[in-house]
Formats: structure tokens, sequence, C-alpha cells
């Protein structure tokens, strides 16, 4: 080894400390190390850790004068899988390694919400290329041993070390896989995304714009869910007869019409889309063609239909074939439109390929059919695809527009106080659509009711426990929590905004929200200062979600419940890390612990609510006793206190409870796959060993079972969209729902989207009875207007800046790159939404 190349060697060796764990390589090391400096350096990485082990493992690095020692260690890197250390020593340029410290700091940073929210197994295959073996083995070891916390944990040291570029990213991507909800905090979001959010654990709040998916009819999650002579998938490519309310509501569409479907859930909307499409490529004289495209919003809904479409039109001689998100990276996309005759897109995928050029226009479809059409409104995909629609409708292009269907349980009134009002909105959803007709079932009434029950609806409203003892420990516990946290920073202003956030509702997690966006904004001039504020920030926050979210529990479940939530909680932080904040923070628990379960384990704190759905239960298994319910929740942590209420109730013995929940994760709570929900859903239906579901919203959106007779809206509602969703779950003759509730408001907001379900219909109606051209020249008047706004909000170009500068993520103010670095490579870019700082 050269002078030189010692020096440099010492130059870098903060970076070697920092990313080494010297133990990993000590076996290759074996010419140059004995035994005695081998022990030596274990012990210094057991008692101190692996920077500390790093730095003595260097000390006697540098101390070697055998020759061939430095090839030898590169080699050693080489071999334990320190590819991008091997990297930087070889051509001493330590700039990728350098540019993963905004990263290690943003993890630092974000480490207690990381390991509260992150389950270690479902990731560790996907960023096992950016860790050492030996990592990847211990992280499973500890994962088995002391939870999944402490995993987390051990994940996130080894993070910290990593020496692959690509780890931030690729974290990112495994998140995304997962529909883990720690992804929000890692890095922002992808411009528009293709997939609405998972909304079972938040509810509907005034701020956020929510696009609701009706469910898929014939397939959905259980394959048997048609009615008898309805289509299914199992069987669509086989002859079928449609029933005539199908054939109603598909004759405009056949007449060629631009079109919105507005028909109940479960009627067989695919179906008629099927009929729409077959009649239309079947019009085109010999020599022409006509080219389908169907948009769907979510990828389980892209499947499903890519498969229903497949299976029906492949044996007539049609080409089917899918693009989503997932695949439109490495298929030639102008290619396969161009090859297929019938295309299934999710939405973004045209925006992108519309705006790159590589789709010219929409005048290469002949048909366009949009799933949920009642979402075209905003920025939504939808949208942008008829805003390039309209553009060439009105800009006088004299290229072909392609028919354009919509498929809907609900056109919706929006914000409509009155029929007027409402009427205003469906107009405006027609003419986004360019739709000149609603399709409704008018003459074929009574055949559809056959099919479709409307279930009979009851509120009942409980009242809350006259006292709450559990609420005032754990009130206090998370005042002394606030308390703790406003001491260590009192510059980060969101945290004094706490004023009318109460506990134990959705309003104090949007505030944890809030103060942890806030951190990761928050700077100062020391770094070292500032990334242990943030840290201590993220833990107390943690710790306060997990009060809030145990106050939701005992306020709908059982105190028991909220206690032994809380317990498993503190029992995986004790198997973690345990700093000094959170020891404190766990000793506060443990403190109130003894009073807490005393005030749990008391029968006069037993919730009225529950009393109440245990009254029902009884009530209609005992009218009943064939009885199927599907009981709807807010939370997962409620699907399980509620089914552990049930099981350990012996009033309840008569039920069989089975769970059903979402796919994505959220904290240490583990996503259901589509495997297991119709795993569920055949033990439910068809094998009858469930006769009650506990469900989040993924059953409302989902799910499509004619015999079941109760649903229970358990503190659940949402708007008139998603009440005509849940509601048309309970599909047996006689059927009843209850919405169950002990706050006013709920049955309130209730019986508004019941009048307002009414105001669509009647605005519905009298539409229908204009004159074609009047309405027509309505729609118009709207799309003119509307094209006057969008032109008028257009900005010029930016002329572009050729100073290479550098750009920083408006969320953590890490260094993303040089603009010298930056490529188009699609529509958006991963740092979207990012704030550029110079």
């Amino acid at each position: 080894m050269t002078t030189e190349q010692r020096r440099s060697l010492l130059a870098f060796q903060d970076y070697i400390r920092k990313t080494l764990d010297p133990t990993y390589i000590l076996s290759y090391m074996a010419p140059w190390f004995g035994e005695e400096e081998v022990q030596y350096i274990q012990a210094e990485k057991n008692n101190k850790g692996p920077m500390e082990a790093a730095t003595l493992f260097l000390k006697f690095l540098l101390e070697l004068q055998e020759e061939g020692w430095f090839r030898g260690f590169l080699d050693a890197l080489d071999h334990a899988g320190y590819s991008g250390l091997y990297e930087a020593i070889e051509s001493w340029d330590f700039k990728k390694i350098e540019k993963l410290e905004e990263y290690r700091l943003l993890l630092k940073r974000l480490q207690p919400e990381f390991k509260t929210r992150i389950i270690p197994t479902d990731i560790l295959s996907d960023l096992s290329e950016c860790l050492i073996n030996q990592e990847c083995e211990e992280i499973l070891q500890i994962c088995s041993t002391k939870g999944m916390m402490a995993g987390a944990e051990k994940l996130v040291e080894c993070l910290l070390r990593s020496d692959k570029e690509n780890w931030p990213k690729t974290l990112k991507l495994a998140l995304e896989r997962e529909r883990n909800k720690f992804s929000e905090l890692w890095t922002v979001e992808n411009g528009i995304k293709e997939e609405t959010e998972d909304l079972e654990d938040k509810m509907e709040t005034s701020d956020i714009q929510i696009f609701y998916q009706e469910d898929p009819e014939c397939q959905n999650l259980s394959e048997n869910s048609c009615p008898p002579s309805e289509v299914s998938d199992t069987n669509l490519y086989s002859p079928f007869k449609p029933r005539n309310y199908q054939l109603e509501l598909a004759l405009p569409a056949k007449k060629g019409k631009n079109t919105i479907i507005c028909a109940p859930t479960g009627c067989g909307k695919t179906l008629v889309s099927v009929l729409i499409c077959e009649h239309h490529l079947k019009k085109f004289p010999q020599g022409q063609k006509g080219k389908v495209v169907f948009f769907a919003n979510q990828i389980p809904v892209y499947e499903q239909q890519e498969s229903v479409f497949s299976k029906y039109f492949e044996r007539l001689g049609y080409r089917v074939t899918g693009i989503s998100g997932a695949t439109a990276e490495n298929v030639p996309v102008e290619q396969i439109v161009e090859n297929n005759d019938i295309i299934i897109l999710t939405p973004q995928i045209l925006v992108n390929n519309l705006k790159k050029g590589t789709i010219p226009s929409l005048s290469i479809f002949t048909l366009m059919i949009f799933d949920e059409c009642h979402n075209t409104s905003k920025q939504h995909p939808y949208n942008m695809i008829m805003f390039n629609y309209l553009d060439q409708k009105l800009g006088g292009s004299s290229g072909p527009l392609p028919q354009v269907v919509g498929l809907t349980a609900s056109v919706g009134v929006g914000d409509a106080k009155d029929t007027d009002e409402a009427l205003d909105y469906i107009c405006k959803l027609c003419a986004s659509l360019d739709a000149s007709v609603i399709a409704t079932v008018k003459d074929n009434l009574e055949e559809l009711e056959q099919v479709v029950y409307k279930p009979q609806k009851f509120f009942r409203r409980v009242e809350s426990r006259i006292s709450d003892k559990f609420k005032c420990i754990i009130a206090q516990l998370m005042r002394d929590t606030e308390s703790l946290a406003k001491r260590i920073c009192k510059d980060l202003e969101n945290f004094s905004q706490i004023q009318n956030r109460e506990f134990g509702t959705q309003k104090y997690e949007q505030w944890i929200v809030t103060v942890q966006k806030a951190c990761m904004v928050f700077q100062m001039p020391d770094k070292g200062e500032e990334s242990r504020i943030c840290k201590a920030l993220f833990l107390y926050t943690s710790h306060l979600r997990k009060y809030n979210d145990a106050l939701i529990i005992s306020e709908h479940a059982r105190m028991k419940d909220a206690l032994d939530y809380l317990k498993d909680f503190f029992s995986n932080v004790r198997a973690a890390g345990f700093d000094e904040i959170e020891q404190d923070l766990t000793q506060r628990f443990e403190e109130k612990l003894q009073e807490l379960e005393s005030v749990s384990r008391d029968p006069s704190n037993e919730n009225p609510k529950l009393e109440d759905l245990r009254f029902i239960l009884q009530e209609e298994y005992h009218l009943n006793p064939e009885t199927i319910t599907i009981l709807f929740v807010k939370t997962r942590a409620l699907v399980d206190a509620l089914k552990n209420w049930i099981e350990g109730n012996p009033k309840l013995s008569f039920l069989k409870p089975g769970i059903l929940t979402g796919r994505g994760k959220t904290n240490q709570n583990t996503g259901m796959t589509l495997p297991a929900q119709k795993c569920i859903l055949d033990a439910f239906k068809v094998n009858g060993d469930h006769n009650i579901l506990i469900a989040t919203s993924v059953a409302d959106e989902g799910i499509d079972i004619a015999q079941c007779n109760l649903v229970i809206l358990y503190e659940y509602v949402g708007n008139v969209i998603k009440m005509i969703q849940t509601r048309g779950r309970g599909r047996a003759r006689g059927s009843k729902c209850f919405l169950l509730t002990s706050n006013a408001g709920v049955i309130e907001k209730e019986q508004i989207n019941m009048y307002k379900e009414k105001m669509m219909n009647d605005s519905i109606l009298r539409l229908q009875t204009w004159d074609e051209a009047v309405f027509r020249e309505k729609i118009l008047h709207i799309q003119t207007h509307e094209k006057l706004i969008r032109d008028s909000q257009e900005k010029p170009k930016p002329v572009p800046d050729k100073e290479n500068k550098k750009l920083l993520c408006g969320k953590c103010k890490a260094l993303v790159c040089y603009t010298a670095d930056i490529r188009v490579i699609e529509v958006s870019c991963l740092f979207t939404k990012c704030l550029v700082m110079f």
C-alpha cells in the first residue's frame, strides 16, 4: 500500500466508520488479523456498537505492514457484500455514499414512527439487495425472538449503514407495494395516484377529496356472488341471456349516444358494458375496426375487468390486453394500443402517454368506458382525459372523437342543498363526460327490484358511558406527554395548536400527522440538535397516537380491548431499543397500569353500545336463526376488538364471527391478502363457517353477498355514495340495516344522505324529461365556460435556467440531485411535489 492510499483511507475514515460493520468481513481478513484482534473488535461491537468497532478495525488495519493487505481489505468488502464501499474506496470517490447522508438523517428522525408502523418480514425480501446477508438473518432472528418492533429497529440500524445508493428508493417501492402508511412520511407522492387511498382506517374529512369505488359486479371477491341468472367471470365466456333491465340500460349507448349508466350496485353493470362493447365492435363495416378502452381506477378492479373482458371477447376473436402502473414502464404502450381491440387501463397511463405524445390523440379509440365515472371531477385522471377530449371537441379538430360511456351506482349531488343545485351538479358531470343521456331503469323497474332489494333502515341512538375513568387516566397521560414534547421545542409552531383537539378523535390523529410533517421540514443551525429534537418529537407523537387509538377503541368497544392494545404496544417498545424517552414514557404508563386494570375489569364500566349491539343480534337471530350479518366498523382495531367481544360473550354463542379487512398495512397490523379475503368470503357465503362478518370499508367496496339480510353500521357513516354502497350489501328479501351510534350528528348525517339520494333521483328524472337538443345546448354551454376558465388559468411555460443548482426535497430537505442530473422519463418524476430550494 502506498503512502497516498494510506492517507486517503484516513481522509475517508468517517464514511467507512458510518458504513462498515467489521464483524461481517473479519472471516475474510484471517490472513492479516490474529484471533486476539478479532476478539477485540467483536467485543467492541458488543459493548459500544458497530461504529466503535469500525474505528478499532481501522486502527488495526492501518498498523499492518504485510504486503497485499489493502487488496485483501477490498476483496473482503466485495465478498461480504459492501459493493458501494468497495467501489468508493477503489476509486476514492465517496459522492454516492455522501448523498445518502441526507436520507440517513431523515430515517433517524423518523425512526420512532418506523418501528411502530413497519413489519420487517413484509419488506425484507425487497430490501435484501440493500443489506448484508448476515444483517437479513439477524433481523429475522430478532423478529422471531423479540418481536416486530425490535426487528424494525434493527432494520433501521442496518439501513443507516447501507452503502447501496438505491436503498432509499427501494425502501419507498417496498412500502408502496405493501401499502404501508409509513410511505407517506418517507417519500413524497408521485403525482396523481393511480390507486385511490385506502380509507378503511380514516373516515371522511372535510379537507380531503375522496374518490369512492363501487364493487365490480359478478366477480368481486366471491366467485359465486351474482344472482343465478347473472353472469360471473367464471362463466362469462359462455353464452348468456341478459336481463331486460340490462338491455334497457345498454340501449342508449348501443344507439351510439354518449351515456352515463346509473344503476344500483349488484345489478350487473359489468355485463351491460360487455353488451355495449360487443355491439360497438360488431357494427363496423368490412375493412374498418373499432378500438375500445375501459378505465378502472384501482388495480384489483383493473385485474378483474381484464379477466372478464378477456374470457368473453377472446372467444369471439378479439384481442384484449391490459396496462397498469405496475407494467407500463416495461411495455411499449403505443404498440400495445395499436395491436389490440380492447385495452383495459388505469387512467393515469393514458394521461401520461397523451402528455408525452406517445398516444397522439383520443381519436385512436372509438369507445371509452369509465368505471366509477362519478369521479370525473377536479384533477382526477378521468377529468384530465376528458379535458383532452373537450379541447379536441371545442377546438374544431377534424379527428373523430370516441363514444363515451360512464358506469356508476350514484352520480352524487355534491354540496347541493336543493333539487335545482343537484340538477346543476349532475349537468356538470354530464358536461365533463360529454354525456347526452343518463340511463336508468324505468320500464323494467319491477324486474330490477326482484334482483336488488333495498333493506329497511333503522336508527338506534345509544347513550355513552355516564362516567369514564379510563379516559380520564389516559387523557392525563396524553397531557403529560404533550407537556414533555413542548419542552424540547418551543419553536415548532404546530405543536402549540392543540386547542379544540379532543382526545380520542380523528381530528387529534390529523393534528399528530400535521406535527410530524412540520417536524420533517424543521431546521436549526445545529444539525445534531435538530436531529435530536425531531427524533424525540416523533417518539412523543407516536405514543400520543397509540393513546388516541386506545381511546377510540374504548369508546366503541371494551376498556379491556383498549388496555390490551396499549399493553401490547409497550411490550414491543420494551423489546426494541428502549431509549431514555421511551423508558420514561413506559414508566409513566406502568405507574397507571394497575389503576387501568382495575377500571377495565369493573362491570359498571361496560359499554352501553355493546349492550345495544348484543340486543340487536339476539333479537334478529331469535326471529330468524338463519340470519347472515355484515357488521361495518371504522378501523381494524375495532374489528379485532368486536370479534374478541363476541367470542367471549356467552349470550352470543350462536354467532360464528369472521373478519374482513383491506390489504394495506397500518402500524403493526397486517392487511389481508386477496386470497385470504376470498377464503373468508367462501367461509361466510359458501361453507357457512361464519354467520357474521365484521368488516371495514373494504366490504362496502368489493363484495356481493345476495343472501345477507342484516347490515349493522357501527358508528359508520360516509357520504351519499358510500351510503348507497353499504346499503347494497344486504340484498336478501326482508333485509334490515341498523345504524347504531351514540352521536346524534351521525344519524343526522345519514338522514341528510337519504335526502340527497332522493334529490339525486328527482333531478335525474327531471333531466330525462328535457328535450335532448335543449340538454345538449346546456351541456355545451357548461363545457365552453369551463374551458375558458381552464385556459385562463394556464401558466406560461417557464424559461429554462441553465445554471446547475441543487434540488432539495420540500419535506425532508434532503439533497435530491443537481439540475444537471435531471432527465425527463415520465410526466411525473420521482420527486413531484418537492419544494425546489436554491
